[in-house]
């Protein structure tokens, strides 16, 4: 293997234009265990410091384990990526194309707050709005009605003061009302308690087409433009449950109203005929809903693209009027979706940790310091180095205490600028995540604020 491993390392250099002795430092090998790359390995083996004492390892080598290769396949990798270098500008722009197509799962924000009316004053009064609060986010996180109905609940809600991490009372004319957060941690950690499943902050989008049927005449439930009756109802209903349940939902522009032949393969599932028409709309998931009325109940009627579930082919819910229908309709959609993103509460109920993704990573130092920067925060426990992605890193931390609070540690390095995410992660793991995956910057060399 030696002799392999020099082939392969001169043909590196040629591809890097760097040295074979650079190639080897790089991690470019043949060796049957490909090790991770040298200047990532000096990066982190720095167990005499005793901040460096939270990094653990075996995790991180065993995260990014390469795939054994052969000599044959050492030529065919080298042969791959000289080409993938001399097309880089068709590569990226069919990345940027494949992107534009993705998924778009959303970070639901405001997920553990909750705006109840305040009945009465006092003390009692608004120990009791804490608790009503408190049902809301509970039904919400856990994605399901039932959790209310579970034993060890009405304790759980009994402590719903001590979780709280702020509050406000809004005086607005004759009412009043309370406006207020609970602990990502704390709300988890009540839940797993009463074995309850958490549904985390990263939720699949949703596009709803939905076809709405009165008096032989159907119409396009649309996001926006003038509807009336039963599909006005429907729309409210629709809007004001998702936003209560936590469930990311976008409707089709009012554009598409007047196309009778898309409304039609609506009406007759045609999920493929429909999937064309919304090639140009992130969504994780397309709904095709079919609503009608039937005497004095209404009835929905939908098949899903992009999940499945146990029961294949059309599902259907009834409610007395259409509003009823859409909050049906959207409860029994959070119960689908947790059933397969939510975590059981054993898994709930471990000590917290959330995904750190730090763009701009690109040098030796950057991920010392990185390191280094991240253990000495009182609030980790441990931290794992996940992925490295290009200049991205991604780092995993175990935490104590609540989010806002590892949240406001972070804030305290000026080089760690925070970053907004407008299209949350996709992927399966991100989806079970029991917190939002935190995005920042590294800026080693912070800008100095401008005195005017």
């Amino acid at each position: 293997m030696k002799g392999t491993n020099r082939n392969c390392h001169d043909s590196a250099s040629k591809l890097l234009g760097r040295s074979a002795t650079q190639a080897r430092g790089l991690g470019v090998s043949c060796q049957t265990s490909m090790q991770l790359p040298g200047f990532y390995m000096r990066a982190f083996q720095k167990s005499d410091r005793p901040e460096f004492q939270k990094i653990y390892m075996p995790d991180f080598q065993r995260s990014i384990e390469f795939k054994l290769l052969s000599e044959s396949c050492c030529s065919l990798v080298v042969s791959a990526l000289a080409r993938v270098r001399q097309s880089a500008a068709r590569w990226a722009l069919a990345a940027m194309l494949l992107l534009a197509a993705q998924a778009q799962a959303v970070t639901v924000n405001n997920l553990y707050s909750a705006n109840v009316a305040l009945q009465g004053s006092g003390p009692e009064a608004l120990s009791a709005s804490y608790g009503a609060g408190l049902r809301e986010v509970l039904v919400r996180v856990a994605g399901s009605r039932g959790v209310l109905e579970r034993e060890g609940v009405d304790g759980v809600l009994g402590t719903a003061e001590s979780m709280l991490t702020s509050y406000q009372v809004l005086n607005a004319g004759a009412e009043s009302r309370v406006q207020m957060s609970f602990g990502a941690v704390a709300v988890t950690q009540a839940l797993a308690s009463i074995q309850a499943p958490v549904w985390g902050a990263n939720r699949p989008l949703t596009l709803a087409w939905v076809a709405l049927e009165k008096n032989g005449v159907r119409a396009l439930i649309t996001d926006t433009g003038p509807l009336d009756g039963a599909s006005a109802d429907f729309r409210s209903g629709l809007e004001n449950a998702s936003r209560v349940r936590g469930l990311p939902l976008v409707l089709p522009v009012a554009g598409a109203a007047g196309n009778r032949e898309l409304l039609s393969d609506i009406w007759g599932q045609f999920v493929s005929r429909v999937r064309s028409a919304s090639n140009d709309v992130g969504r994780d998931v397309m709904a095709l809903v079919r609503v009608s009325r039937s005497g004095d109940q209404w009835r929905a009627g939908w098949v899903m693209d992009g999940f499945s579930s146990d029961s294949p082919g059309e599902q259907a819910v009834n409610a007395d009027s259409p509003a009823a229908l859409a909050q049906a309709l959207i409860d029994r959609w959070t119960e689908l979706y947790v059933s397969r993103y939510g975590a059981n509460g054993g898994e709930a109920g471990k000590q917290p940790t959330v995904d750190l993704v730090l763009q701009g990573v690109t040098k030796l130092a950057d991920y010392a310091k990185i390191t280094r920067a991240l253990a000495q925060i009182n609030a980790v426990e441990n931290v794992v180095p996940v992925e490295v992605k290009g200049s991205e890193l991604t780092m995993r931390l175990t935490f104590s205490g609540e989010l806002d609070q590892l949240r406001d540690h972070i804030t305290l390095d000026s080089r760690l600028v925070s970053q907004p995410a407008a299209a949350g992660p996709s992927e399966e793991q991100a989806l079970q995540a029991l917190y939002p995956v935190l995005i920042y910057r590294w800026q080693p060399s912070p800008v100095p604020a401008v005195v005017r």
